[in-house]
């Protein structure tokens, strides 16, 4: 599923931890709401950048949606972003 459609699903502190923190190591606890909210499972490659430190990352594409939700621009794919 992809971002836009289970980032609703978050809770909106969960969601301005993500923009605030957009880009940084995301913590387990977030890994497993966005997981329960129906984003990749962590076994994804989809989360881990080749050449980060361990841990759960965004790839560059979920990056740039997010700063378009945080600065109140519709993403790339045209949907509305949902504000927190």
């Amino acid at each position: 599923m992809s971002i836009e459609h289970w980032w609703p699903r978050l809770k909106p502190s969960t969601q301005k931890w993500l923009i605030e923190n957009n880009g940084d190591t995301v913590p387990q606890e977030v890994v497993t709401e966005i997981t329960q909210a129906g984003g990749p499972a962590t076994s994804d490659a989809w989360w881990t950048g080749q050449n980060e430190p361990p841990g759960f990352y965004f790839p560059d594409e979920a990056v740039d949606w997010i700063e378009a939700v945080a600065n109140g621009e519709a993403p790339a794919n045209g949907e509305e972003p949902d504000r927190p």
